[in-house]
């Protein structure tokens, strides 16, 4: 008898697989949402994050641009305001003259700085000398500021004896503003006493403006600095001045995270919707199979087969995302990780499930169990955690977690390795030269101070070694910067093998090197330490199978006996160092007052120089030069003479080296050419004019475009114009001179070597390049009494010169003697003492009508 009741238990079994696979499929449904919800929870936290810390770099960047602006604003009005010519000519007095006329504190800070306003109040707070856009102006300063500074003019008087200036942010008529104030003080010249008086204040004025914002910060990485609008206020401003009185800046940071979402949650968005298509697909083929079919066991296959599909769809999704997924139970032990877990870490899944947390993470702030139970903890933070990986290396991970119902903790884990050692490298580059590693100038400063204000400096005596190679410059130039940098290491490596332990090595410039000795005993202990760093550095370096040798000159400062401030300190040390290379290079020199003297010294000079050449106080001498055969004079040397007004006559050798050093030798050069060619023009036909010129020209200024102005402007031949130089130009850059010179005699004039004979390579030069004549070196005649050797020089230079149709020169002849041997090898041209001293204009012009 058939079963009756085999329709309905078949219709219930139907309808319970229907309801076993519906529920199963929405916890899936359920499931996914919160892994879809976690994963973009994570994504978006992310982005904020990136976004965050790139806000945050930003930020310091443009804090960093401000203090770089403030500190070298600082630094410019402290040079001018603490020297003695500064408190003789703007306290004691106000010399317009010195001050605008001859630009010591003038037009030039407008053009070379930028400042716009320049000012300065005497005792009683009266503005006595002011300079606007480079531009003296009878201006009182609180009227072109709208305002009164009077606080940070006491201030800066406050600072007078520490010779410390003051700064501080102000809104000039709707800009920010950068004031910088200080007092002008005597400085540290003995020669001049303070008159009694409240000191007078020194005041620049910097005005930030669209186009110097946006300079400022295109050089430290900030976008778009400017000031913020009405719009912008609210936002992450950094304010400037007193609770940003001077206003507020506002820039544009990158959103690295906003292009994150960008492109994940589009991804992620389809992903979901993906995944509910399939599940619907799901749904609605296993309720088709649970209604057509019966209770079979085919059926229920089908069921487990389909969620079988969804559940590896779940993990797919899951172990396609970047972070590993974990849980732990409430006694801090791992119940889950994904399959992520291992491709990341390189671990073993199977060997840390049910290990504890703690085992595998650890953080800067304890143990990560007490993180995470740490009460009215925000969900959203998460922690940056470290382990180790399979490999034995340390990795950086950070860590999100939210509290479960049940107990435990899940949450995701993000790879950070890569973020975490780029900012350690940003801030160890940020305190070290990129090229040799060494210390950088920041890091000099802060070791500098640290040691000079934690113990008393007789306890802690400190020396500064302040060292620049010699001879560096032509390895860069002869076998390129590689070379020059392998160079640099090199001696960076030499350097720190000489000192000890404790000690600090910085490179604070292109070739020069900052030594801080701490305990370092005598003098003679100091010395002896400088021989060992010369003669380290002097040693053999090998480049390329080439051998390179270079040298140093060091300066050096002692603490507390030269000075006990840092900056004072490493300005003295400078001092000392242009000392040692004055003295010849390849030694040392300690710092003496008198070094400061003499650089004060030569700041006058350069200054005189400077008025000397623009308001007529030099001189044209000529030095008449002859043909030797008949006596017949060929031409004339002009030679420059500077009458100082109270100095009386000063020698070339004292300014030509301050021109070239300050770079007025093009404006001095081009004087002496101009003036020489206008007198050529005025005598006899045949009679040239010889001017000298200095290597330094052939890299500072366009000389062919300068001589041919002097030829243009005097209408001389340019045959009767003679340009003399001197093996250092071709030293310094053969191809570059070689190629001036021939664009020179493409003009018509005439090249001569001076100083013949006394080079290493001087033949080769000849061959090469386009003389007409060249210059036997007076060393040679003042010699010949007493040397045949020189007399076979001078005879064989003659026969050179005739082999190669040069026209040979004899300076320096004071006998008849000198005459006689000159004449007897058929020397072409002559001069000295013996025929004739150098005149002036009117003499000269008169031995040319007798």
């Amino acid at each position: 008898m058939p079963n009756s009741h085999a329709p309905i238990v078949r219709t219930l079994s139907n309808r319970t697989s229907l309801s076993l696979t519906r529920t199963s499929l929405f916890k899936l449904m359920a499931l996914l949402a919160g892994v879809f919800a976690a994963v973009v929870y994570s994504l978006v936290y992310l982005a904020y994050d990136m976004d965050r810390t790139e806000q945050a770099e930003s930020a310091f960047h443009a804090r960093k641009a401000m203090q770089s602006l403030d500190k070298s604003l600082r630094l410019t009005v402290k040079d001018y305001a603490f020297w003695s010519d500064a408190y003789k000519h703007l306290h004691v007095q106000v010399d317009t003259d010195w001050a605008y006329v001859r630009e010591n504190v003038g037009p030039t800070l407008f053009q070379d700085f930028g400042f716009q306003g320049l000012f300065v109040v005497n005792d009683v707070n009266r503005t006595v000398y002011a300079v606007v856009e480079g531009k003296l102006q009878p201006l009182e300063l609180s009227s072109w500021l709208g305002q009164s500074i009077d606080p940070i003019i006491e201030q800066a008087r406050a600072g007078a004896a520490s010779e410390t200036p003051v700064t501080s942010f102000i809104n000039v008529r709707g800009s920010p503003a950068l004031v910088a104030a200080a007092a002008i003080t005597p400085g540290t010249d003995p020669t001049v006493l303070p008159d009694g008086r409240r000191p007078s204040v020194l005041i620049f004025v910097d005005i930030l403006d669209s186009a110097k914002l946006d300079a400022i910060g295109n050089d430290f990485g900030v976008a778009n600095l400017h000031i913020a609008s009405s719009e912008e206020i609210g936002k992450s401003l950094l304010p400037l001045g007193d609770n940003g009185a001077a206003g507020s800046l506002y820039w544009e940071p990158e959103r690295p995270g906003l292009k994150l979402v960008g492109v994940g949650l589009p991804l992620l968005g389809l992903a979901a919707l993906l995944v509910c298509a399939m599940t619907w697909m799901i749904l609605r083929r296993s309720t088709a199979s649970a209604l057509a079919l019966d209770a079979s066991h085919a059926s229920l296959q089908s069921s487990q087969a389909a969620l079988a599909t969804s559940e590896a769809r779940f993990r797919d999704v899951v172990e396609a995302s970047s972070d590993w997924v974990w849980e732990i139970d409430a006694t801090w032990h791992f119940t889950y990780l994904s399959e992520r877990f291992e491709s990341v870490t390189g671990l073993a899944r199977q060997a840390w499930m049910g290990a504890a947390m703690n085992d595998l993470l650890d953080t800067d702030v304890g143990h990560l169990s007490q993180w995470l139970a740490t009460p009215g903890r925000r969900p959203d933070l998460s922690v940056q955690c470290r382990y180790v990986d399979a490999q034995g290396q340390a990795r950086s991970t950070r860590l999100s977690a939210r509290e479960m119902p049940c107990g435990g903790f899940r949450g995701t884990a993000t790879d950070v390795t890569d973020e975490v050692e780029a900012r350690r490298r940003i801030e160890y580059l940020s305190q070290h030269d990129a090229l040799t590693g060494l210390p950088n100038r920041t890091r000099l400063q802060a070791f500098l101070n640290s040691k000079l204000q934690a113990a008393s400096p007789l306890a802690q005596p400190l020396v500064m070694l302040t060292l620049d190679l010699d001879r560096f410059k032509p390895v860069n130039d002869l076998l390129g910067h590689a070379a020059g940098d392998r160079v640099l290491n090199v001696v960076s490596n030499r350097l720190v093998d000489c000192v000890r332990h404790g000690d600090l090595v910085a490179r604070v410039g292109g070739d020069e090197f900052v030594l801080i000795l701490t305990d370092t005993g005598t003098q003679d202990d100091v010395e002896k330490l400088c021989q060992r760093l010369i003669a380290s550095i002097e040693g053999a370096i090998g480049i390329d199978e080439q051998e390179v040798f270079i040298s140093a000159s060091i300066g050096i400062a002692l603490a507390p006996n030269d000075a006990s401030d840092a900056a004072e300190l490493l300005r003295y040390a400078d001092i000392a160092l242009y000392e040692a290379k004055s003295a010849g290079r390849n030694t040392w020199r300690f710092y003496s007052a008198d070094m400061n003297a003499r650089i004060i010294e030569r700041r006058r000079l350069e200054s005189d120089l400077r008025f000397a050449i623009k308001h007529g106080e030099l001189r044209l001498h000529f030095q008449p030069r002859y043909r030797i055969a008949d006596g017949e004079m060929v031409g004339a040397e002009a030679l420059v003479r500077w009458q100082h007004p109270v100095r009386g006559l000063i020698a070339p050798d004292t300014f030509i080296p301050i021109a070239e050093e300050s770079g007025l030798i093009l404006s001095l050069s081009d004087w002496v050419m101009e003036t020489a060619c206008a007198c050529a023009a005025q005598w006899p036909a045949p009679l040239f004019v010889s001017v000298n010129l200095s290597p330094s020209e052939f890299k500072r200024g366009n000389m062919v475009a300068r001589v041919s102005q002097a030829l243009g402007t005097s209408g001389i031949d340019p045959s009767r114009l003679e340009l003399e130089i001197t093996e250092g130009v071709m030293l310094e850059d053969a191809e570059g001179a070689l190629a001036i010179m021939h664009t020179l005699k493409a003009l018509g004039i005439r090249i001569a070597m001076d100083d013949f004979g006394t080079g290493y390579s001087s033949l080769s030069y000849l061959r090469a390049f386009p003389f007409d004549g060249l210059k036997i070196d007076r060393s040679f005649l003042s010699r010949l009494e007493d040397s045949d050797d020189d007399k076979a020089i001078i005879q064989a230079i003659v026969g050179l010169g005739r082999a190669l149709s040069l026209t040979v020169t004899a300076e320096g002849i004071e006998t008849a003697e000198h005459l006689d041997l000159l004449k007897a090898v058929a020397c072409d041209e002559g001069q000295g003492y013996f025929l004739s001293r150098p005149l002036d204009r009117d003499t000269f012009n008169q031995l040319l009508v007798r």
